[in-house]
């Protein structure tokens, strides 16, 4: 047989559990034809080359990450100016100063940790006086809540009428019945951020589409599922609409899988309604919509991730976005119309309800329900909840580059005990569930935290050290708790392909190295099985290839970046100072967690 290439002699980790290595492989069309040994290349003929023992994985594919939301910061730039003060009068006094120095703008944008303002608020009143004519935004430290004037107010239609999306989640503060300015979670401050990407000329978003899909391929990275934007479905489906131009034209090398997300169970009925109609119209080779997201709880460092026993120095519970029984009718729903369902499940009573309602809704249909259900995050679980991921067919979806941290700030959350059973995605992958990887990062950047291979660094060795590649930010070098939960390479690769390619519904297509399927393969020079895990985000693939045709893009590289450098990623230099700014963000909200400098000086 004719084959367009043929591979021998290498060390070929096909992610095909029956066949897990193979040495040989051939292409035709796109597609692999043959995999296994070289004795079995006989019946071939073509370009052949020997690979001198290099190894090879299938593309990878990550499992959860922010396409439109990341263009969306993209086209919006700098987030704003850090405050640095010690009192609301301080922080006011600042923006005053700044608004009086550079007149004019239609917007300043600033970033501020909350426990600078000593317990008082700011309101609607407050900035009105500061900025009577522009647009002024504060976004609060911790990325979940924002204060606004009167003026972005009005802009958005927000008034003291306006439902709030998820009351104790996602809502409008207010006093005495009146909205006063702040507001909690993405689905009431995101549409405010990023309204100024909206109406960027479609040349711009692409240019920052071209830029992630340059990082894709030069880290191997042939699939995505995008888990969207919490209330800006406008944006959201505009740069839908440039990914479906884009595909069109032949320019996107990276299968995007999409949806439309809810936050709320009054959204549902519109959020299907949605979610069909963009099934149809965003339906081309690499572009498909086909599952409803949903933001069950929140953050546990804001103490809105939903918890099953209380958090330890509050009390509070959190809070879920829907009941049981509004999840196991939407669940109903979803199945009927064929669509699937992805939920941001952070805290254990999230999970929990989730797998409740899957367990409910087998229970009356049995065989019948056939969609796939992914719980995402899973950040900690009632250990009674761990083993039944498996048996209810619930794809329990990690990020496992978070799996570094600090304990002390999880002790404070959890007490003693607790803080040491988070990110237990070893037990869950023992069960036999299925168990995918994921980056989860809202913003471009340099795209540190969306590497896969430092998903998979951490993901084996739960500490981050001068080896990892990733911004220069506190470096957590004991492992963290507990050290039963590290994973394998193996675990790691095959989470990384053929289990990312089952959540995403591509398994007959991609996410392993098998005769019929899409030939997307990564030539690394280095033998992923055998390398070290401490510093492994540092590998990068040599050779990248979608559908067999190699790939040509400019390296990644999350080092600093000269000008000539930045101009690679078609950015200005002061957007990469956003990784600086993120810095200075989280040692500032650090510092405070701790009593004296010398457990700040410890931590780091």
């Amino acid at each position: 047989m004719k084959a367009d290439k043929i591979i021998r002699n290498a060390k070929i980790f096909t992610s095909d559990k029956d066949n897990i290595l193979a040495s040989a492989l051939a292409v035709k069309d796109g597609k692999f034809v043959y995999v296994g040994n070289d004795d079995g290349l006989s019946e071939f003929e073509g370009e052949t080359t020997d690979l001198n023992g290099k190894f090879i994985i299938p593309g990878l594919i990550d499992s959860h990450v922010h396409v439109t939301m990341g263009a969306g910061y993209d086209l919006v730039g700098s987030m704003g100016t850090i405050i640095t003060c010690d009192s609301k009068q301080e922080a006011l006094d600042f923006i005053a100063d700044d608004i009086k120095k550079n007149p004019g703008k239609d917007r300043y944008c600033y970033i501020l940790d909350k426990k600078r303002l000593k317990g008082l608020d700011l309101t609607k009143e407050d900035l009105d006086a500061i900025c009577p004519d522009g647009e002024l935004q504060i976004q609060e430290a911790q990325m979940h809540s924002i204060w606004v004037n009167s003026n972005i107010l009005k802009k958005h239609g927000i008034t003291d009428e306006t439902r709030d999306p998820v009351p104790g989640l996602s809502f409008y503060v207010r006093k005495d019945g009146h909205v006063t300015g702040e507001m909690s979670e993405g689905a009431t401050e995101l549409p405010i951020i990023l309204d100024r990407a909206m109406n960027k000329p479609d040349s711009e978003i692409d240019a920052a589409i071209q830029r992630w899909i340059n990082f894709c391929l030069s880290v191997g990275v042939t699939g995505v599922f995008d888990a969207g934007i919490s209330g800006y479905p406008e944006f959201h489906e505009h740069v839908y609409s440039r990914l479906r131009s884009m595909d069109l034209e032949g320019k996107l090398p990276v299968y995007v899988d999409g949806c439309y997300v809810i936050s709320a169970a009054w959204e549902a009925e519109k959020g299907i309604r949605e979610l069909k109609r963009m099934q149809k119209e965003y339906n081309t080779e690499h572009l498909k919509v086909h599952t409803l997201k949903l933001f069950m709880d929140g953050t546990l460092k804001l103490h809105s991730g939903a918890m099953v026993t209380p958090y330890a120095d509050t009390g509070d519970l959190g809070c879920n976005a829907m009941t049981l029984e509004e999840t196991v009718d939407l669940l109903k729903v979803l199945n009927k119309e064929g669509l699937d369902f992805h939920v941001h499940t952070v805290g254990e009573a999230s999970s929990r309800l989730v797998l409740d309602a899957v367990e409910q809704v087998r229970k009356e249909l049995g065989d019948d329900f056939r969609i796939r259900v992914v719980s995402a995050h899973l950040q900690i679980q009632d250990t009674a909840d761990l083993t039944r991921f498996a048996p209810l067919g619930v794809i329990a979806n990690f990020t496992p580059w978070w799996h570094c941290d600090d304990v002390e700030v999880y002790k404070r959350l959890f007490g003693e005990e607790r803080s040491k059973l988070l990110y237990r995605c070893k037990s869950v992958w023992d069960t036999g569930a299925l168990v995918t990887w994921s980056s989860d990062t809202i913003v471009f950047g340099d795209f540190t935290a969306w590497n896969p291979y430092l998903g998979m660094e951490v993901g084996m060795t739960r500490f981050v050290s001068d080896k990892t590649k990733i911004m220069d930010v506190e470096r957590f070098k004991d492992i963290f708790p507990p050290l039963n939960e590290r994973m394998g390479i193996e675990e790691m690769l095959l989470g990384y392909t053929i289990n990312n390619a089952i959540q995403l519904g591509i398994e007959d297509k991609k996410g392993s190295i098998e005769v019929g399927k899409d030939a997307d393969y990564l030539v690394f020079d280095t033998d992923l099985l055998t390398a070290e895990h401490d510093g492994f985000s540092n590998n990068l693939p040599s050779e990248v290839y979608y559908a067999g045709k190699r790939m040509q893009y400019e390296p990644y590289n999350n080092a600093d970046k000269t000008d000539a450098e930045a101009k690679l990623y078609g950015r200005a230099v002061p957007y990469f100072a956003a990784e600086a700014m993120w810095m200075e963000i989280m040692e500032s909200m650090w510092k405070e967690l701790f009593s004296d400098e010398d457990d700040w000086d410890d931590s780091i």
